[in-house]
């Protein structure tokens, strides 16, 4: 039997990848402050993704979540949301074309500031620290004052939070994503690449047949949906203290809703079925996701399915597959035939990224293009060959123009990975990859 569940329950838990903070006191006056913050998003909000996300599951639309690997404060600045912003919109807008079917935006954005490490220390010339957890734990450089966990950063992930969350909403709603500029959405560095000049074909498409709906009566000025677009936020609900902190019961429905963010998902090193992360997140009503790595047996996801859709609620339960490219043709099946048998209604999306990830020889680690691709290709072709859905994808991606994963059509090459290496964590796609990746997966939800 299920005990009653309250937002302190996972406190009971034994609970993995958090920080060990050195004063109590301190964490309990953080946690204080920031339940009397207001929420950053809504419950209405996530109930609306919720819907969306249960046309994913049933086949009508598809899920495109994507966004930073780890949200920095240094790199906090208008220019860099909005070049992420507009990215997704270009993806977005490319894969609809193909699809034929409207595309969920979810981003990787305000909110995503914590992550899990391999390790808990790291050690560089023989001194040994605490490994860097995102700046919402420590700060990233190498020396023991920056890597002693402090809880009064997540005061400052919540104003950032909240910062980008304005500009977004002000992006969606204020024209900026109006379809009548999207040929004004290219970034500059990524103009004079292969992509870019499918971008624009596409883009020359669209106006016209945005000019035949205007001479039929559907302008911007009547048809908000021209306009105006959704983007929902998401983050991986790591560190509990902050998660519980925006913990809301929501007055129309009486549920729990983290008001942190719309969609929340647990980690691959987090989703023990007695833990505290699974605990905390059976609770709260947003969507939620759980990353489902190699080591998943068939039976313990139907578990996770159990203890966290008991109702086998549509749009509820996100599953992202991250397998890599060699494994996900076997790793895959299983979890899709079992599901298929027991009838459990989720949404699958494929993380390309983090089974990939490899140290280049120089050091760097790196995520290449050719790999990413074939586990998106090998995702699609497992649920073809099972009858299921392939509900959606999920990248690690930036605006900037980096050099973090090798290949794709810029063919950015070992030697290149130093110019732009800016990540704080994982490597991530530039916008032109990101662009690339979006007609690849156009073109296979065409086929299907």
């Amino acid at each position: 039997m299920t005990l009653p569940w309250t937002p302190t329950t996972w406190r009971t838990k034994p609970i993995k990848q958090q920080p060990s903070y050195p004063d109590a006191a301190v964490v309990a006056d953080v946690e204080k402050t920031l339940k009397k913050q207001p929420p950053l998003v809504f419950a209405g909000e996530a109930r609306r993704l919720k819907k969306h996300l249960a046309d994913v599951g049933a086949g009508r639309a598809f899920l495109l979540q994507g966004g930073d690997c780890a949200e920095s404060f240094a790199e906090f600045s208008a220019d860099n949301i909005r070049d992420t912003f507009r990215v997704l919109l270009q993806m977005a807008v490319v894969m609809t074309y193909g699809a034929a079917k409207p595309i969920v935006k979810v981003a990787r954005m305000a909110g995503q500031f914590a992550k899990p490490r391999s390790d808990d220390f790291e050690t560089q010339d023989g001194l040994r620290l605490p490994s860097y957890r995102g700046d919402m734990v420590n700060g990233i450089g190498f020396t023991e004052g920056e890597r002693i966990p402090d809880p009064r950063r997540m005061l400052e992930v919540y104003h950032q939070s909240a910062a980008t969350l304005n500009l977004m909403r002000a992006f969606a709603s204020g024209g900026y994503a109006d379809l009548h500029a999207v040929q004004r959405w290219n970034l500059d560095f990524a103009r004079n690449s292969a992509q870019s000049e499918k971008y624009i074909t596409l883009a020359n498409r669209i106006s016209e047949a945005l000019r035949f709906m205007e001479a039929c009566g559907l302008t911007a000025a009547n048809t908000p949906q021209l306009r105006e677009t959704e983007v929902f936020t998401s983050h991986e609900a790591l560190l509990l203290p902050f998660e519980e902190a925006f913990v809301r019961t929501d007055s129309t429905t009486g549920d729990y809703y983290d008001t942190s963010a719309h969609m929340l998902w647990i980690g691959d090193r987090t989703r023990q079925l007695d833990g505290a992360h699974v605990e905390f997140m059976r609770g709260i009503k947003n969507p939620i996701g759980v990353k489902c790595g190699n080591s998943l047996p068939a039976d313990d996801l139907l578990r996770l399915c159990d203890a966290l859709n008991p109702d086998n609620e549509p749009g509820r339960l996100v599953l992202i597959a991250r397998m890599g490219a060699g494994k996900v043709g076997e790793g895959l099946p299983p979890l899709l035939r079992a599901l298929k048998r027991e009838g459990k209604s989720v949404v699958w999306s494929c993380d390309p990224m983090h089974g990939n990830t490899i140290k280049a020889v120089n050091g760097y680690k790196t995520r290449p293009f050719d790999m990413i691709l074939a586990e998106v290709r090998g995702f699609f072709e497992a649920h073809k060959a099972e009858g299921t859905i392939a509900g959606g994808v999920h990248f690690e991606m930036t605006g900037q123009d980096v050099t973090e994963c090798l290949g794709g059509s810029q063919l950015i090459e070992t030697e290149d990975l130093s110019s732009r290496y800016h990540t704080h964590c994982d490597p991530r796609l530039n916008a032109t990859q990101a662009l690339e990746l979006a007609f690849l997966v156009a073109d296979m939800l065409e086929k299907a």
